[in-house]
């Protein structure tokens, strides 16, 4: 065969796999992909009527019913599963389900991955590491006997042996740090068991009646059929796509889990040709909807007896109410964002804008590197010194960001460590705060974070918001790296 052949050859290929990459980022695809999934994770939800579905974030919401889910969601990552970087890691510890495990006596769990896979490390390995480190440090808390299960379950063919002993190997290492940490276990009645399906599945384990289990079952549902190219044609019009929930930032248009479900019927009746827009119109009618109240309450730090609370921007009303509606205490807001100040209609307009200007903080905070130094050299400096002076007059502090995981909680989290002390008690200005500076060190701040996961599960900083923190607590303000962003922080007026 000549050369020009092969290169023929290779051009062909190319442009095939370019076109598959291409279908797979296609909406429409993707969209209906995720429906077809839907009605297996459904069958397998009335298979087990009596245990709550619960979806693994972000991917598993897409293939459930917000109607039908648990209120808690889980927050088990593949990365914690990976190939020699496995681990339990008490940022993430899972531990709100545990009320669900005991309430139900067990639950199903939602996730998918993408092409080539039977199914994510997040469910082959992230939560049997979980349920054995669980079990285990339940066991050295409460003195269990030697019949309780504390052995390191995976499934066959997906966990190689020698994989599955190099896990077992660690357990006893990240129980101990679960045991040690400041994160309270319950007294369980059973162990954590985890059982899997998957589209491929002939038939679904059986359960015996809840009260006659021997332990408590954690099915992990993996939603998407495993394809080897990642796509099949289907006769209605698609091509189905493995794990299309998977990475929505690439080919969602904007297009969120809540957004979908809102708008299913009519998302799934457009046609190829109508979809990118109305898409496009759905995602704009969100960014620019008004609400009189709150989306999701924001989560207040139990140990840090409630006066910081952390919660997501777009979670808030469109009008910043000067108390919750769990308390008449005031409360004041950081607004963390990206977004301009004049997306935010901020403040009540019957009350004087120059004591509304005195409750919010707005800080814009861009992506990337930049974001970074603004946080060190621009939100924290002015972030603290805000919440300090709230703190001090008895008003509460809620601290917002674009997804209230990240900067929220390292913003909270410095506040945690400066203001209040080892029993989370609020230390006002004076003799005792003098006492605390020069306190900070790794594990009052691991200790910190744990009152804030507890609170808020779904507090995720970033390595990068972490490492921020440490360099704002422990680094003197002249060995700071310097800040460059154009525009600092300022109160709204």
């Amino acid at each position: 065969m000549c050369s020009n052949e092969l290169d023929s050859i290779e051009n062909y290929r190319a442009q095939a796999l370019a076109h598959i990459r291409r279908e797979s980022l296609d909406l429409y695809n993707r969209l209906h992909s995720i429906a077809e999934d839907v009605q297996f994770v459904t069958s397998v939800a009335e298979a087990y009527p009596d245990l709550p579905i619960l979806p693994n974030l972000r991917c598993g919401a897409w293939y459930v019913d917000p109607n039908i889910a648990a209120k808690e969601a889980a927050y088990f990552k593949s990365t914690d599963g990976h190939f020699n970087n496995w681990s339990f890691n008490l940022r993430r510890p899972n531990l709100h389900l545990l009320p669900v495990v005991v309430e139900h006596h067990g639950f199903i769990l939602v996730d998918s991955t993408r092409a080539g896979k039977r199914m994510p490390d997040a469910l082959s390995k992230t939560v049997p590491i979980w349920c054995a480190v669980v079990n285990r440090a339940v066991k050295a808390t409460f003195s269990k006997d030697a019949s309780w299960d504390i052995a390191l379950y995976t499934p066959p063919g997906t966990v190689s042996a020698q994989e599955h002993a190099q896990i077992e190997a660690r357990l006893d290492g990240w129980a101990d740090h679960l045991v040690n940490s400041s994160y309270v276990l319950p007294n369980l009645e059973c162990p954590l068991r985890p059982l899997w399906i998957t589209p491929a599945t002939s038939a679904y384990p059986q359960l015996p009646p809840a009260r006659e289990r021997q332990f408590f079952a954690v099915i992990c549902l993996s939603a998407s059929k495993q394809l080897e190219e990642g796509l099949e044609r289907r006769s209605n019009g698609f091509s189905y796509v493995q794990g299309s929930g998977d990475d929505h930032e690439l080919w969602g248009m904007g297009l969120t889990p809540e957004i979908f479900w809102t708008h299913k019927d009519a998302i799934l009746s457009a046609d190829r040709t109508e979809i990118e827009d109305l898409v496009s119109e759905l995602v704009a009618q969100r960014s620019i909807e008004t609400r009189s109240e709150w989306s999701t309450l924001p989560s207040p730090i139990k140990k840090a007896n409630s006066l910081l609370l952390i919660s997501r921007i777009d979670d808030l009303p469109s009008t910043l109410p000067s108390s919750l509606p769990d308390s008449e205490d005031a409360v004041a807001y950081v607004l963390i964002s990206e977004r301009s100040q004049a997306h935010f209609a901020l403040g009540d307009n019957s009350r004087d804008p120059e004591n509304r200007s005195r409750d919010v903080l707005y800080t814009e905070l861009a992506e990337g590197k930049k974001g970074q130094m603004q946080f060190l050299g621009s939100v924290l400096p002015q972030a603290l010194p805000f919440i300090d002076a709230q703190l001090s007059k008895g008003v509460r502090v809620c601290v917002c960001c674009g997804n209230g995981k990240d900067a929220s909680v390292g913003v909270a989290l410095t506040a945690l460590q400066m203001y209040f002390d080892d029993d989370g008690e609020f230390v006002p200005p004076g003799e005792a705060r003098n006492a605390l500076e020069g306190t900070a060190n790794k594990k009052s701040l691991s200790t910190r974070l744990q009152w804030i996961i507890t609170s808020r599960p779904q507090a995720n900083p970033s390595r990068a918001t972490l490492k921020r923190v440490n360099e704002f607590l422990l680094t003197p303000p002249s060995l700071r790296r310097r800040h460059d962003a154009n525009t600092p922080p300022i109160p709204i007026s």
